[in-house]
């Protein structure tokens, strides 16, 4: 079925205004007279939590059990490093909230800290990945949930030994592997990025194999230093043994798969080029693919470039050799007309226009993205993190995040953006707000 409803994590911190994060509920039936608005608002019960990423209780099991669906939507905290779980399946229009982990708990009992992506296990728990330790130093590995009771269960990983940073995550029950990847040191790179941080460690630099049933570290690939390698995914097909990592410093995007000695390896596949500029913090403006994702059919990847502002659309019918057959700008750093001029581009002619809908300008470049299950309508939304958005995009921080939909085309590939949505966060009645991760109960 065509989605409905989509849940969007929120947050206010670093807007100057004081209320707590929320989840949104839009409306996406396009018969309804409330399409493209918000007809929901859950407010978090405390500030500045940094809502983030979020993800579902019940993974691929609830197709197999009904009684598992997703009927709970699990949001942790990137700053504050608390849990919220939300109850969809009771009213899905109306969402409440029904369980918090508070962060004392999380760091007493598994001295793990930053929470970003959750994902449900084949055993019906939720792991969520961790970037740091409680005072915000670099720590991967992961915290397991209950997949019933959510209550914290500790650590996932058995061996003491875990990665120096973490971000995001997943995993291939059939081939017993699960793959994470590195994100940065918040306390040094979360207030800011500072260019003096290159070089120094802060920025993540490897892909990690783990064994799924001994939860043990198996593998771990260097990608090159500062390389920062952040959204992982495995194609759909639960036999195949390969998917792609983006690495949001270096811009190139690998591939990891199974080699014919069955041992795990990766070769760089998509390499988008930097830009030289003027006018910026750096004399060189690096690609930033900061989120990917995958069509149901495994034909099509999606990658959002969050500083250069253009979502891009790969065929991937021969996963080794991804194919470009879509690309659009929809915000970005260097749009014609604003601060920053580019003095040479290895692909584009002209800088792009800045984007306008309904009389809205569009700012901040795309993050987040989410797919509906035909494969047709692409939705975005364009806050990466508070700290960030406020450095490099100040525009975003005043008048607040927008979600946006990019019309597919399935056949040949190709990518429109719909000039009749808009979702204007920066209409929200405590004021603008910064909008993240996007799920629909149908599934995504």
């Amino acid at each position: 079925p065509s989605e409905e409803v989509a849940y969007v994590a929120c947050t206010y911190r670093e807007t100057g205004i004081e209320q707590p994060d929320f989840l949104a509920t839009i409306d996406l039936s396009p018969g309804s007279c409330s399409y493209g608005q918000v007809i929901h608002h859950l407010p978090m019960p405390n500030l500045k939590d940094e809502l983030h990423s979020s993800g579902w209780s019940a993974g691929n099991v609830c197709f197999e059990d009904c009684t598992r669906g997703r009927r709970k939507l699990v949001l942790p905290s990137l700053i504050s490093s608390r849990v919220y779980v939300v109850d969809v399946g009771t009213q899905c229009r109306a969402p409440r909230l029904c369980k918090m982990i508070e962060p004392v708990d999380i760091f007493w009992k598994c001295d793990k800290g930053h929470l970003n992506v959750p994902h449900a296990l084949p055993n019906g728990d939720v792991l969520i990945a961790n970037m740091g330790d409680p005072a915000g130093n670099g720590k991967g590995g992961f915290i397991v949930l209950d997949g019933e009771s959510f209550e914290l269960k500790g650590n996932w990983e058995k061996s003491c030994e875990v990665p120096a940073t973490g971000h995001d995550f997943w995993f291939q029950p059939r081939h017993n592997v699960l793959v994470s990847s590195a994100g940065l040191v918040l306390k040094r790179a979360g207030p800011a990025f500072n260019p003096d941080d290159l070089h120094k460690g802060v920025f993540g630099r490897h892909l990690n194999v783990w064994d799924l049933s001994c939860r043990t570290l198996i593998q771990s690939f260097d990608l090159g230093e500062d390389s920062l390698p952040f959204s992982v995914r495995f194609l759909h097909n639960p036999d195949a043994a390969e998917g792609y990592v983006s690495c949001a410093l270096s811009g190139v995007i690998y591939r990891f798969f199974k080699n014919e000695a069955r041992c795990w390896a990766v070769e760089e596949v998509i390499r988008i080029p930097p830009k030289k500029v003027r006018g910026w913090i750096l004399p060189e403006m690096p690609a930033f693919p900061a989120h990917i994702i995958i069509s149901r059919d495994d034909r099509f990847l999606y990658v959002s470039n969050w500083l250069h502002g253009d979502i891009r659309q790969y065929d991937i019918s021969c996963t080794s050799k991804p194919r470009l057959v879509g690309q659009v700008f929809v915000g970005g750093s260097i749009l014609r007309g604003g601060p920053v001029t580019v003095c040479r581009d290895e692909e584009l002619k002209c800088q792009p226009e800045p984007l306008v809908i309904k009389g809205r300008t569009v700012h901040g470049g795309p993050y987040k993205m989410q797919l509906s299950l035909d494969g047709r309508r692409l939705y975005v939304t364009n806050s990466f993190c508070s700290s960030w958005d406020k450095q490099l995009y100040p525009d975003l921080i005043r008048e607040g995040s927008v979600m946006l939909l990019i019309d597919v085309d399935m056949e040949a590939g190709g990518l429109c953006v719909n000039k009749n949505f808009l979702v204007d966060f920066g209409k929200e009645p405590c004021g603008p707000a910064l909008a993240r991760d996007i799920h629909f109960p149908c599934g995504d």
